[in-house]
């Protein structure tokens, strides 16, 4: 068993949903509430990845990365090292391939909330901000939730985008998915029978985990 591994993908997947938490609800409310010309364009590019191919996203994130690009030559000037086949490229590039999976199930639920109940809000002298907390974050938790549940969960299994942008780097991009493959290349099923029982196990236990402290900060935030 590859725990290494293992803690590298729940490392990543912590910091996509880290990230992208704040990420869906400034997108999700803004695309809930406002009608401007070229939503739908946007939408349609918030939406790509799920229609990609993973290795075609990952070729064009690969070059988007690579130290000739301008990011990259960004990244290498001011951090001394590619952003490419690191950790940190891996957590860029989880960013952008999740953000369908994080900002659509917010923006549903934001506009799940009615235009009446907002308006009331208004109405008692709520500032945006106090009426977001306190309003409009309890009743847009379930959508805000199943977002982060998603981006975790696919996060954790995720293998095209993470050969293409890391490849297999032991303790620095080698996650449990890729180690899976390479066990099954390499003809031993059974630790790949392992990894994949443990994968599956700890995607199931941190969706319940999170689902119960989901009911739990939802019944606080009401």
């Amino acid at each position: 068993m590859d725990w290494e591994a293992l803690f590298l993908s729940l490392r990543l997947a912590a910091w996509t949903v880290a990230i992208l938490l704040p990420v869906s609800v400034l997108m999700g409310r803004w695309l809930a509430y406002h009608a401007f010309r070229g939503r739908g364009l946007v939408e349609a590019l918030v939406m790509l990845p799920l229609v990609l191919p993973p290795t075609v996203f990952g070729f064009y994130l690969l070059v988007g990365f690579g130290r000739n690009s301008p990011v990259g030559a960004f990244w290498q000037e001011y951090f001394g090292h590619q952003l490419v086949f690191t950790f940190e490229g891996l957590v860029v590039a989880s960013v952008i391939f999740n953000l369908p999976f994080a900002i659509q199930p917010a923006q549903r639920g934001f506009e799940a909330i009615a235009t009446e109940v907002r308006e009331a809000a208004s109405c008692c002298g709520m500032s945006p901000g106090r009426s977001l907390w306190k309003v409009e974050l309890p009743l847009a938790w379930p959508g805000l939730m199943t977002a982060m549940v998603l981006t975790f969960a696919h996060t954790l299994g995720e293998f095209g985008i993470v050969l293409m942008v890391g490849g297999s780097i032991p303790g620095e991009t080698k996650t449990i998915a890729i180690a899976i493959y390479d066990k099954v290349q390499s003809f031993d099923e059974r630790s790949a029978g392992i990894m994949s029982a443990v994968l599956v196990a700890t995607s199931l236990f941190t969706i319940a985990i999170t689902f119960a402290l989901s009911a739990r900060v939802g019944r606080r935030l009401g």
